[in-house]
């Protein structure tokens, strides 16, 4: 939809859920298609990444990227000289974001859309809100999971991921100016026994002396890839973090949406698929896109478009 003096300002309001957050391409794509275009795009943690790709230009890039990745692609990321700071290479991942989603001179306030990113001030638990700057900056600092990816420290404070505080910022979309907003909760059902088996992966041998800094890079990554467990079997360290991380998602997004309710809340059905199982790219973008088809005659109503 263009925007005229007469049209809704329409913004997108993009949620975290990692490699879930694929599924914002399907839901970008139908929504497109069906003549709903976005006047502002914010995003928290892989929807800050996606839909900055999206104004960026570079949808259709990431998405082949991903669509095309294996797990050994995105082991790649991880950093097996792991410091205190967390398991992710910031080289890869900097490498990686100028590559397929923003140029590394591409800054926000040059975007062709409204945009901002959401992080979290480690130190206050306070919302930051990235509406200048580098882009790929901005989204680098949205997507850090503690533990997983290290904190950025952008105007004398360290960020962190914007999930912690805002999992679906319908809030920013607002204050950007959005008369109606669509949102995006992928933590739906993350909290329910998962129905789908991890795929079977083959164990190396490892040797020499990195040989226990891959073991605990792998237990990590096993750990967001769930292997099936034997029903009474006692959860790993890794695995109880990963669910907790699950439990304070779900019950954060479901308090945020209380209070700042979108006016169409796309919410696709992705619990089966784990923290990093970009593999299965295809079927979150997928359920995106149905999604979206399911909801049609709501969003025309509220948007306005005609049958």
């Amino acid at each position: 939809m263009t925007n005229s003096s007469s049209a809704p300002i329409i913004g997108f309001a993009l949620g975290s859920g990692a490699s879930r957050g694929w599924s914002h391409v399907g839901v970008i794509k139908a929504l497109l298609r069906a003549g709903v275009e976005p006047d502002v795009v914010c995003g928290t943690s892989v929807g800050a990444m996606v839909g900055g790709a999206y104004i960026a230009g570079n949808l259709e890039k990431l998405e082949n990227w991903v669509l095309g990745s294996t797990r050994s692609d995105v082991l790649r990321f991880f950093d097996l000289k792991f410091s205190q700071a967390g398991f992710v290479s910031v080289e890869r991942m900097n490498r990686f974001l100028h590559d397929y989603v923003a140029a590394a001179d591409l800054r926000i306030e040059d975007l062709s859309k409204k945009y901002a990113a959401v992080s979290a001030e480690l130190q206050t638990g306070r919302e930051y809100w990235f509406r200048t700057g580098e882009l790929a900056n901005a989204i680098r600092a949205s997507m850090a999971m503690p533990g997983l990816f290290p904190a950025v420290y952008h105007d004398q404070r360290w960020l962190v991921d914007g999930g912690l505080v805002n999992p679906v910022p319908v809030s920013a979309c607002r204050a950007l100016g959005a008369d109606i907003v669509i949102g995006v909760n992928l933590n739906a059902d993350i909290i329910r026994k998962r129905t789908k088996k991890a795929p079977a992966v083959k164990e190396q041998k490892d040797e020499g002396v990195l040989s226990n800094l891959k073991q605990q890079a792998r237990q990590y990554s096993d750990s967001l890839f769930p292997p099936d467990r034997k029903k009474n079997e006692a959860p790993g360290m890794f695995s109880a973090v990963s669910s907790s991380i699950n439990i304070f998602q779900d019950r954060i997004t479901r308090s945020r949406l209380a209070g700042d309710p979108a006016d169409v809340l796309l919410s696709p059905r992705l619990g089966d698929i784990g923290i990093l199982e970009f593999s299965r790219a295809g079927e979150a973008m997928k359920e995106g896109e149905d999604c979206v088809s399911n909801a049609m005659s709501e969003i025309r109503r509220v948007v306005g478009l005609s049958d």
